[in-house]
């Protein structure tokens, strides 16, 4: 069975035991967390489409981790002006694994 759910402005298609990064969600790790937003659950012979979101499905995880990704260099420079500016960024990010999928 497998579900597709949004979160931090994006989707994600996902199903039991998967690991993944998503965007900063509240909690420690160790925490578990429900989705709601579930927009389609599939799987089998049948598959239940929301219109936007499927009623009564949920997806249940686990927080395994809060970190941050890898740095990016932020460069803005316009020419001939002697205009540079350099700026390091590094998203937060947190790792959950998938538990269940309820429909």
């Amino acid at each position: 069975m497998y579900a597709v759910i949004k979160t931090g402005g994006k989707q994600y298609r996902v199903a039991s035991g998967d690991k993944l990064h998503v965007e900063k969600l509240e909690g420690n790790p160790g925490d578990s967390i429900k989705f709601d937003q579930v927009l389609l659950v599939g799987g089998g012979d049948d598959t239940k489409v929301g219109q936007p979101t499927v009623n009564g499905a949920t997806v249940e995880a686990k927080i395994l981790s809060q970190d941050r990704g890898k740095k990016i260099i932020v460069f803005k420079m316009k020419r001939r002006k002697n205009y540079r500016r350099r700026q390091g960024h590094r998203q937060p990010y947190t790792r959950i694994e998938i538990t269940g999928i309820k429909a």
